[in-house]
């Protein structure tokens, strides 16, 4: 007998990855895979890595540049491209309302063609999507012209023919091809990524990789060179020279291993293009928007079932049940959610910020945490003289005076420390040079020394007849100048530098170090017999003078940015290529509490789960990789965080696609412009926190709008299903219905340039489709209470209580309901009580009041027989101020109570 065993439950399989997830993991996988290919051939021989690419180091020949054209392509990177203009035209009609909208003017159409309310529909849809369209498309072409000229040409070696010699050429940077050999001096642009076959005292700026802001000396190197120990990240590789960086100084020959998409730059821009992933606005509007659709599909067939079985006309319940439809549909959410992002646009040019994406504004007011990189946004993107101090680590003007003189005399090209030193000096007119000194000789910097000096001749004073006095001044890295010290200067005497005393000005410079200064040693030594010419064996027996101590100094206005951000409710954190002890220590300079600084390398251990409650407790991350950037970002929105991101590098485009907003500047690389949704003209905070104040008043007078139409629409159908449950014939005609609607509606067309209060503006606001609903049958409701006051007022008082005055009784509530739906504006735009603590602008006012001129007309005008509205007693008009008056009281009662109970309002 066989025995059966019982079947184990199938489990669900849990839910595949997203889209998003999808994107970023191929963007790690191909990174990942570009940089593995990099270091491999970082660690080959560089005889082997000619070999490999079909090359020699005279180069192609022009043949075979073009064939390798062909079967590699042009150099260049997939960038994003705008959609044509009809598909964003198409895109900016793509709503749920709008296609309500359009399928209740279908319906309205196919039972009258004639039916004004077909004209009105179609109006406020046209104009909507108008609106839209042409505000993305203006900002558009704005961020496209933001896209500098940049030089396009390279000094590539080529051959006329296969026995011709090499010539060296300006080609292109899109024609440059695998196999290449280009040569580079300080200025140019690296085309593509290169293995250096052979180099001079090359310095080479990767802050748009790495983010690191002092340029990185490669190794000199020479054609039989074998290659190096294997590195994980080529950026770190000091024989590759990768693309989208840039020579600072010296002079190198490399040959091409990687064009266009298949470069270190190239495998993470590639994976950049395409559908952007769904923002904070984007989920906001949706949620929003089906909310609503939700509460209409509920009412309509409710209210189209009461009147048909009550009246037994199902044609005329039908026409009023689509007026309903229409009444409770905020048709001019799409027009006042792109008028308020447009006049943000518009109001944040001229504060020089470039708006791609107009939801980005929304983004921007809810954003609560801000990542930003440190160089140029903290700091001054410059290096400065921070501190001349002797060897016990003391201000020293001796110490200025050598590192000066060193500076100034030497006749290479200066890098960025001896300007600093310079700059410092004349600024504060602390060093005079005089007829003290006169040039003899210099021995230049080069990579493997890591230091240079110069030779000066101490001229005798006038009538001294004494041979001048010949002093070698050398700076440099404190490892390598220490080396060749015997003495040092303490105190104005000369000491012979012992092991404890070695020991000690080693550790002042280590102190230095661990405050995120670079430090240089400056010695000198004084010649026994003076010559013309000197040699590097002369750098030694050096007496140790001191050092100097660089920094990228912080802005003057980051901290009191920083403290503005803060009382917004936005936390500021640094997320960097750095070193971690500069991040560490600009950001305490700025205010900011750095706490445990960590590193972009220990993320990659983590979970999603671990790194999510590490990325909350953490301020500042440091050596970060773009894809560690992003990852952080996308942990902090998983964290239910609206986040931020500002950069400018190649490192910084993947973090700056996945966040909420992303934020460049119009000096950033291309692909960080692309990638990001708003675009800074001026790289400073105080912008952005306008911008963030700008964001808040745009999404407060956004959610203003749909609060009052979809509590003042609810309110008004409730009404409508009370008064047709009880009345013999239709509470309000479908005509009537569709105008008041029409002229609330107008009169809401002022809100993108209402104020907000102060206090909504302290802190991010989020969407919160949960409280809208919650609003909506709270406060709408109240309405209901005087709305049916008015009928009974109606029906008892005036008598309108029989088919044959039922104009009356309809023109009555007409009036009533407009009204008060007017009258709401001002009580739901502020927490405060309206007219009194808190006005509105005068836009509202003024529309608001054209609103209400209008109802009272409508009955009296010449329009009243064909909209079915009759004159309405004098007497009657005491009454609606009483309705009013109870209704507003009412409503501010529950508003107070509201406010306490959830603690919420707009």
């Amino acid at each position: 007998m066989t025995m059966l065993t019982p079947r184990t439950p199938a489990k669900l399989a849990p839910p595949g990855p997203s889209r998003r997830e999808r994107k970023a993991a191929e963007l790690q996988a191909r990174t990942r895979l570009t940089g593995e290919r990099l270091a491999g051939i970082s660690a080959r021989p560089a005889v082997q890595v000619l070999q490999e690419v079909d090359t020699s180091p005279a180069g192609l020949t022009r043949a075979e540049a073009s064939l390798r054209l062909e079967r590699h392509g042009p150099n260049t990177v997939a960038h994003e491209r705008a959609p044509r203009w009809y598909l964003q035209l198409a895109k900016a009609y793509w709503n749920p309302f709008i296609a309500v909208l359009v399928f209740l003017a279908a319906v309205m159409y196919w039972q009258d063609p004639a039916d004004p309310g077909v004209v009105i529909l179609s109006v406020m849809v046209g104009i909507s999507g108008l609106l839209r369209f042409w505000q993305e498309f203006r900002s558009g072409r704005a961020a496209d012209a933001l896209k500098k000229l940049v030089t396009t040409t390279c000094a590539v070696q080529r051959r006329a023919g296969s026995g011709s010699a090499p010539t060296t050429c300006e080609v292109p940077m899109d024609q440059v091809v695998p196999g290449d050999v280009v040569k580079l001096a300080a200025g140019d642009l690296i085309p593509a990524d290169l293995r250096i076959v052979t180099a001079k005292d090359l310095g080479v700026s990767q802050a748009a990789l790495s983010g690191e802001s002092l340029p990185v000396a490669k190794a000199d190197t020479r054609t039989q060179d074998l290659g190096q120990q294997e590195t994980t990240d080529p950026v770190e590789a000091d024989n590759l020279v990768l693309m989208g960086t840039s020579v600072t100084s010296g002079t190198a020959t490399g040959v091409v291993v990687a064009t266009g998409a298949d470069t270190y730059f190239g495998s993470m821009a590639d994976s950049l293009v395409g559908e952007r992933p769904q923002t904070n606005f984007d989920t906001g509007v949706r949620k929003v928007s089906f909310l609503l659709i939700r509460f209409m599909l509920v009412m309509v067939p409710v209210v189209f079932m009461i009147n048909g079985f009550t009246k037994g006309d199902w044609d005329e319940a039908f026409l009023f049940g689509i007026a309903v439809a229409v009444g409770l549909t905020p048709e001019m959410l799409p027009m006042v959610v792109s008028a308020n992002l447009a006049r943000g646009a518009v109001a944040m040019s001229r504060r020089k910020v470039v708006v791609k994406r107009l939801g980005a504004i929304q983004n921007l007011g809810a954003m609560d945490v801000l990542c930003t990189d440190k160089t140029g946004t903290l700091t001054e993107d410059r290096i400065v003289l921070d501190r001349h101090l002797d060897v016990h680590g003391n201000e020293d003007g001796e110490v200025l005076e050598y590192g000066y003189l060193n500076a100034r005399f030497q006749t290479g090209l200066r890098n960025l420390m001896d300007q600093a030193v310079i700059d410092r000096v004349d600024e504060a007119e602390e060093v005079v040079v005089d007829a003290r000194f006169s040039m003899v000789d210099e021995i230049p910097f080069d990579f493997a020394r890591r230091r240079m000096s110069v030779v000066l001749a101490r001229n005798p004073l006038v009538g001294d007849v004494a041979q001048r006095e010949h002093i070698v001044i050398t700076k440099g890295a404190v490892e390598e100048v220490l080396d060749l010290c015997t003495h040092l200067t303490d105190r104005g005497e000369r000491v012979e530098l012992t092991e404890q005393l070695r020991w000690h000005v080693t550790r002042i410079a280590e102190d230095n170090n661990r405050q995120g200064l670079r430090v240089l040693a400056v010695a000198t030594r004084t010649m026994d017999t003076p010559r013309e010419t000197y040699t590097v064996a002369d750098e030694d027996g050096l007496t140790l003078v001191g050092f100097l101590a660089f920094l990228d100094p912080p802005k003057a206005d980051a901290a009191r940015a920083l403290t503005g951000l803060a009382d917004k409710g936005i936390t500021v954190k640094v997320v960097t290529g750095d070193n971690d002890l500069v991040a560490a220590r600009v950001c305490a300079d700025v205010g900011i509490d750095v706490g445990q600084v960590v590193l972009g390398p220990e993320t990659d251990a983590l979970g999603d789960t671990e790194l999510r409650a590490l990325a909350a407790r953490t301020t500042v991350f440091a050596k970060a990789n773009p894809v560690q950037k992003a990852r952080i970002v996308r942990a902090l929105q998983a964290g239910g965080h609206t986040v931020g991101f500002l950069g400018d590098g190649i490192n910084d485009a993947a973090a700056l696609r996945d966040a909420d907003v992303g934020i460049s500047v119009d000096t950033a690389v291309d692909i960080a412009r692309e990638s990001a949704d708003i675009i800074l003209l001026e790289k400073d905070l105080t912008v952005l926190e306008q911008g963030v104040v700008q964001g808040r008043t745009t999404f407060g007078n956004t959610i203003k709008y749909i609060k009052m139409t979809a509590s003042s629409n609810f309110g008004n159908v409730f009404s409508v299903l009370v008064a047709s449950a009880f009345i013999p014939f239709q509470p309000m005609l479908a005509i009537m219905l569709l105008v008041q609607n029409l002229v609330y509606d107008i009169s809401q067309l002022a809100t993108p340039w209402d104020r907000m209060d102060e206090e909504y503006l302290r802190r991010p606001r989020n969407w919160d489709a949960k409280g809208i609903g919650r609003f909506m049958v709270t406060i709408g409701p109240v309405s209901s209470i005087f709305d049916i006051s008015m009928f009974l007022i109606m029906w008892h008082v005036f008598a309108a209580n029989s088919e044959a005055s039922q104009s009356l009784f309809q023109s009555g509530w007409f009036i009533e309901g407009l009204l008060s739906q007017t009258l709401i504006v001002h009580m739901i735009r502020t927490r405060k009580i309206p007219f009194i603590q808190s006005r509105a602008s005068w836009p509202v006012m003024v529309m608001t009041a054209l609103a209400v001129l209008t109802g009272l007309w409508l009955p009296f005008s010449p329009l009243a027989p064909s909209l079915g509205f009759v004159a309405l007693p004098a007497s009657y008009f005491p009454w609606l101020i009483g309705v009013l008056l109870a209704y507003c009281t009412l409503t501010q009662l529950v508003k107070t109570w509201y406010i306490r109970r959830f603690n919420a309002w707009l």
